[in-house]
Formats: C-alpha cells, structure tokens, sequence
C-alpha cells in the first residue's frame, strides 16, 4: 500500500513467516494504521472544539483518548516493520484508505461530539475484531494478539462515552425513585397521623364511659 498505489517491497527478516503471508499481514496493518490516525486527529478536533458546562472534564478525557490512539499508531506500525514491511503513517494515505465517516466541524456540546465519537469507536473497534480473525487464520498469533489487546481498550472505551449518552436515562430512573420513596414517606406519614388520631378518640371515648360509671 502506498500513496502512488504500488506497494514497497518487504524487507528480508529471519522471522519464520513466509513472505507471501506476510505482505498479506503488513496490507491489513497499514489499513488498521491508516484508520487509527484517522481516528486520533477526529478525537483530537473534539479536544480542541467541544463547548458547554462539562467542558474541562470532556477535554481531558478526549485528550486523554488520543494519546492512546497515539501509542496504538506506533503498535500497528512497528508490527509492519518487525515483519519487514514499511509502514505507511502520513496524513495522505490514511485520507485515502480510512473509512471512517468526516467528523461533524459545526458542533460544539458536548452530547454531540460523543455522540460523533461514539459512532467512530464503533466501526474502529469492528475494525479491529476482523483483524483478530484475519490473523488469526493467517497463523500469526503474535500480531492477533496486538489486535485482540488494543480491540479491549477500544471497546471499554466505547462503554465510557456511551455510558455518558446514557445518563440521561439513568437521571431520570434517580428521579423517579426519589419521588417514589417521597410519596411512600408520604403516605406512611399519612397513616402514622391516621393512627394516632384513631388513638387519640378510642383514649377520649374510655375516659368519658369511666366517668359515666
């Protein structure tokens, strides 16, 4: 893979893997590499522009995202040159070979760019999940391996920005067991009251029959 379109011969290598199979394993590499860049600059435009109350904490943490994407580039691209391939790292080629849909430039909340997020993690992480199986029947362990590790981070991260998505729902489910547990202390204050005056004239009642007699 390469921006002219013709792939750049692969080095010699003392690794026990035919070179045949190889070539095959640095192609999907350098497209998950392509993806992965392409990933990093769109988390990295949500740092620099999201707006709105959680800001600082939202700033952080898609910083916090891409650096992670930032060492995953440099997994996926040293696992091409370790198995004699080059690795193709520029802005123009992952362009070119990333699927990933163009990030929103007119949003600003927060909501919507983990919503934008959220549906970029997604395609990633089966991204991912089909390099595992790739490899895998390539009988290269190793490299399934680092799809298998950096597929984890990727999902457990999507749990993260969805889990805010899904606040919402969780504020509201609080909300209502709070008017609940309102209108049951409510209504147990209702009966206590009820029973203390039925006391109350059951007591009265007792004194007047004992002054009777």
């Amino acid at each position: 893979m390469s921006s002219n379109g013709n792939k750049p011969p692969l080095h010699p290598t003392r690794i026990d893997i035919p070179e045949a199979t190889r070539a095959e394993i640095v192609d999907l590499l350098n497209e998950t590499l392509a993806y992965t860049l392409d990933l990093k600059t769109q988390v990295k435009q949500a740092h620099w522009n999201v707006k709105g109350l959680d800001f600082y904490q939202l700033h952080e943490l898609f910083d916090e995202l891409a650096g992670e994407l930032e060492e995953y580039i440099d997994m996926f691209a040293e696992r091409v040159t370790t198995l004699g391939g080059v690795a193709m790292g520029t802005a123009r080629v992952a362009a070119q070979v990333s699927q990933l849909p163009e990030y929103p430039f007119d949003i600003l909340d927060g909501k919507a760019h983990i919503t934008a997020l959220a549906d970029r993690y997604a395609p990633y992480g089966k991204l991912l999940r089909d390099g595992i199986a790739k490899t895998d029947d390539l009988g290269d362990a190793d490299t399934a391996d680092l799809y298998t590790e950096v597929s984890r981070s990727i999902d457990m991260r999507l749990w993260f920005l969805e889990a805010h998505l899904q606040a919402g729902d969780a504020s509201l489910s609080a909300n209502g067991g709070t008017k609940v547990k309102a209108t049951t202390k409510a209504t147990s204050a209702a009966k206590g009251g009820a029973a203390k005056t039925a006391v109350t004239k059951a007591s009265t009642t007792t004194k007047k029959a004992k002054k009777a007699k």
